[in-house]
């Protein structure tokens, strides 16, 4: 029987299948940001349209903190294969932090320096700036920022040379089911 992966990459177009698996951790990464995406947006509604009507911007923290308590757990485990440890956790909760106020400061910027908020503009003003400021460009920045640092330190590979300890020879990462072709190098130094 086969995989959901299998499942899902019979139907990609045979033109696109081969960059699709090529770059398999990215288009991972992407589908678990996109799905985090939508939660972070309706949470956001949800909090701005009932509690936290007059702050946004705390709004807007603690959906994009439960997207991303949701997103490293589906990442480590899909995306990126992680085992887990001490130091991966400490180090997403790191760039986690970094992201949320890359999140946040497009808001921010839009709601106090530019006043684009009530009484200044009209409530569906307003509503399309924080849309546009913090959803769309706040996440996007995020989301590039994380995909760089997360393989950069968070999911990167253990073994770096350290003093008095040899080099391990390079091995071929193990296939992951599902797949025809085998991991390209990572280009992580």
């Amino acid at each position: 029987m086969p995989s959901p992966t299998q499942r899902a990459l019979a139907r990609v177009p045979d033109r696109l299948r081969p960059f699709v698996v090529r770059h398999r951790r990215l288009v991972k990464f992407l589908l678990v940001g996109s799905g985090c995406f939508v939660l972070t947006t309706l949470v956001n509604f949800e909090l701005k349209l009932t509690v936290l009507q007059h702050k946004p911007v705390v709004a807007l923290t603690v959906s994009t903190v439960i997207g991303t308590v949701v997103s490293y757990v589906l990442n480590r485990r899909w995306a990126f294969r992680a085992a887990g440890s001490r130091r991966e956790a400490l180090m997403f909760v790191l760039v986690s932090a970094v992201a949320i106020v890359v999140n946040d400061v497009p808001l921010a910027v839009s709601r106090y320096l530019l006043d684009l908020r009530e009484p200044y503009v009209d409530p569906v003003g307003q509503e399309v700036a924080d849309f546009l400021s913090g959803i769309v460009v706040g996440t996007f920045a995020a989301m590039v920022f994380r995909y760089w640092a997360m393989r950069r330190w968070v999911f990167a590979p253990s073994a770096r040379p350290t003093p008095g300890r040899p080099v391990p020879a390079p091995t071929t990462a193990p296939r992951e089911p599902g797949y025809a072709a085998p991991e390209m190098p990572r280009d992580v130094p």
